[in-house]
């Protein structure tokens, strides 16, 4: 009986210390994994789709910076950037998971969560509107007033809503008091003298007026952010559901991203390097990418912005879009910011 008792006693001891060292293991397994349900060892990067609004281009280049500079690896994500193009629809890429975090415009943002799509924004990048019209002073179009009789541009498509409100803030009716009209992706229309006034991104397009041989004093700019009309533009959100599980990974992609953003701004040469490495051949030149670089420097960090606040959300410009949008029919319902938006990601990259 009591060799049996004593065997017993030898069997239990040694099932407790397996359990015991399982129970360690486990411990250990733990410490390495990803927590909210990423899955994989810390070892292992954790993957990021980013989907963009556009082709490679500087408009972009805090992204490609980060990828170069290894930022996103430190934070142990691999990241794959996908471009965009006239077809491509950011929000409908991240809402049916082809993509993680996507990249477009707020009036954009808000006509897709009304449709139903889950998706909701984490980071504000450019904290300033890009869009401007152009004219040439020989036109006579020194104020937005002035545009009355005119020809005036733009690519339509969504693009139109902050100059429709600039329209509506002079009590100008596109349809009798001037001719409002699509214009194409080129400055063709302007140049070659189709257009009085045409819509141009300070990045892109007004330099590639000046690009042709036209001396900025010869030009007139109507700028929207002057004119207390402007839209947020470029924006991260993310998939909601995604979000949820993985909260910790677009806190460190976020962290990475605007690192490669601040860098950026200083260094414009640098994250035009790392552009022009994915810039598809022939399509656009270093010059016009460094010029874009430093007008996106502009929009992402204002002058007179703390750059410790890059990334952030700005209510009341976050709201006056909401509000043009709706104005102007882009949604049917007035948005409600408490869930079109979140500061949680961006002021948790940022401690």
């Amino acid at each position: 009986m009591e060799k049996r008792r004593g065997n017993l006693q030898r069997t239990i001891l040694a099932w407790s210390m397996i359990a015991l060292l399982g129970l360690l293991a486990a411990c250990g397994d733990n410490d390495t994994s990803r927590e909210d349900g990423e899955g994989g060892k810390a070892s292992d990067p954790v993957t990021v789709k980013l989907q963009l609004k556009w082709v490679p281009q500087a408009q972009f280049a805090g992204y490609y910076l980060a990828q170069d500079k290894g930022y996103y690896a430190d934070e142990g994500l691999e990241v794959e950037i996908v471009p965009g193009g006239p077809d491509i629809v950011p929000e409908q890429q991240v809402a049916n998971g082809a993509a993680d975090i996507g990249v477009d415009w707020v009036a954009s943002l808000l006509a897709s969560q009304e449709a139903g799509l889950p998706i909701v924004e984490i980071a504000q990048v450019y904290q300033q509107s890009g869009l401007v019209l152009v004219s040439k002073k020989s036109a006579g179009i020194e104020t937005p007033a002035d545009l009355a009789g005119k020809k005036v541009g733009n690519w339509m498509g969504g693009n139109e809503f902050e100059i429709l409100a600039l329209f509506d803030k002079y009590k100008l009716d596109p349809n009798k008091d001037l001719s409002f009209v699509k214009q194409g992706f080129t400055m063709d229309q302007f140049l070659g003298g189709q257009l009085d006034a045409s819509s141009a991104m300070t990045y892109n397009e007004y330099p590639v007026v000046l690009e042709q041989g036209i001396k900025a004093e010869e030009l007139s700019i109507i700028d929207m952010n002057k004119e207390g009309v402007a839209m947020l533009e470029d924006n991260l959100f993310a998939n909601q559901d995604w979000l949820a599980a993985n909260k910790e990974t677009a806190v460190k992609f976020v962290r990475a991203s605007l690192k490669g953003w601040k860098d950026a701004i200083a260094d414009p040469d640098a994250a035009v390097d790392s552009v022009m490495k994915v810039a598809e051949e022939g399509s656009t030149t270093r010059d016009h990418q460094v010029t874009m670089m430093k007008e996106v420097a502009k929009l992402v960090a204002p002058e007179g912005f703390d750059l410790a606040k890059l990334g952030v959300i700005d209510e009341a410009k976050f709201k006056q879009t909401a509000d043009i949008a709706l104005q102007f029919g882009v949604i049917k319902q007035p948005a409600d910011l408490a869930t079109a938006y979140t500061t949680e990601i961006v002021e948790m990259a940022g401690k």
